[in-house]
């Protein structure tokens, strides 16, 4: 005859073993956040958006849509990328800190970067 205290008393040493079962998602936990991918085109003459959000460890896809280079160089020389027209430039971001930043070679382009800490899980 089939009984709840029959059904647990046949898988009690499964049960028992459940504790080993924790750590797996204990280990996930102290997992790294995993860095992301922020895409900024150049269109129009244009950096679009103007205005990036970003974590330190994250890589910037900078997508060349006009028919000329330009360039993302900060304000306060944190960074210089060479944007070869119709070409995508990928940029590892290591500071953190807010970056105005322009094209020399056309300085009415302009944006601002913000970098935060790498977020930990």
């Amino acid at each position: 005859m089939f009984t709840l205290v029959n059904a647990v008393a046949r898988h009690r040493p499964i049960l028992k073993d459940v504790r080993y079962l924790a750590f797996p998602a204990i280990a996930l936990l102290a997992l790294p956040a995993m860095a992301a991918t922020v895409t900024v085109n150049v269109d129009g003459m244009a950096f679009v958006p103007a205005e990036i959000h970003a974590q330190a460890g994250d890589t910037i896809n900078w997508v060349n849509k006009d028919p000329v280079a330009h360039t993302a160089t900060a304000r306060n020389k944190a960074f210089n990328v060479m944007l070869p027209a119709g070409k995508t430039t990928v940029q590892k971001i290591t500071k953190t800190g807010s970056f105005d930043f322009y094209c020399t070679f056309h300085p009415n382009m302009t944006g601002k970067l913000v970098v935060a800490p790498a977020a930990s899980k």
